[in-house]
């Protein structure tokens, strides 16, 4: 059953700020259908299972798109490490545009020398939640020693605050800047276009506000999370995640309980 952990760029100063915004940690003891939300962060999993080579394995994937459906055997434990947008060059060693597509193992982005050290230190690990502050550790060390100067976090962190409700324009207008240079630094520290970006968390508003209301009423959710009418959220459901809004929620509901 997953718990979440509350838990970049670097300034001038040369002070890196932790790279990690969320932590989950989560235990399979059985077989399970996984169904997960798309999330708009860059992420870290590490894996545990007595199927994997040692073990343990750890790899970094993209912002996920579409919701992810995928068979988990039991007896696996995991950790996903979800990474502040700014700080993936940092905190990986790889940009948000390049970390695309499928799952990249960790040894192609750090070298196989400081993931067999990391990999060693998870597999002594007693706990998931050792080895989710091992993890952090290891990813806030590594962002410290790739301190460069970047967009301030400040700024970036103004910015997707307000690209929630308002338009890219808008937004570009209230923090003094093109609109041209914000969209290829959004894009630069998300790898995504500031459209997806913003139709994604979109998305994540709604289903968070249904999970939260037994009687979930579709057409006020739809308003109260930035949908123009329950027609587009029901259209976005679809596209996102190949089911009707309520479908999904019993299949999250489904998957929550089987974990």
């Amino acid at each position: 059953m997953p718990s979440a952990l509350a838990c970049s760029s670097v300034t001038a100063a040369g002070a890196a700020l932790r790279p990690v915004v969320a932590m989950t940690v989560s235990d399979y003891p059985r077989d399970k259908q996984r169904v997960a939300i798309p999330q708009v962060e860059a992420q870290v999993v590490v894996r545990f299972g007595p199927t994997l080579s040692g073990g343990v394995d750890v790899h970094a994937m993209g912002p996920r798109r579409q919701v992810h459906r995928k068979f988990i055997r039991g007896g696996q434990r995991a950790v996903l490490a979800r990474l502040r947008p700014g700080s993936y060059e940092a905190a990986l060693g790889i940009s948000a545009n390049e970390l695309q597509g499928a799952p990249v193992p960790l040894e192609a982005l750090w070298g196989n020398a400081d993931v067999h050290r990391l990999r060693e230190q998870l597999a002594g690990t007693d706990s998931t939640q050792a080895a989710a502050a091992l993890l952090e550790a290891a990813m806030s060390a590594r962002a410290a020693r790739r301190t460069r100067i970047g967009v301030a976090p400040a700024f970036l962190h103004a910015a997707l605050e307000r690209l929630q409700v308002e338009s890219v324009g808008q937004v570009a207008r209230a923090l003094g800047v093109s609109e041209r240079h914000l969209r290829r630094v959004l894009h630069d520290a998300l790898g995504l276009s500031p459209k997806t970006y913003t139709r994604l968390k979109r998305f994540a508003s709604a289903i968070h506000a249904a999970q939260a209301d037994e009687d979930a009423n579709w057409s006020a959710i739809a308003t109260d999370t930035g949908y123009y009418d329950q027609a587009h959220l029901i259209a976005d459901f679809h596209a996102i995640a190949g089911r009707t809004p309520r479908s999904l929620l019993a299949e999250l509901r489904e998957s929550d309980i089987a974990g």
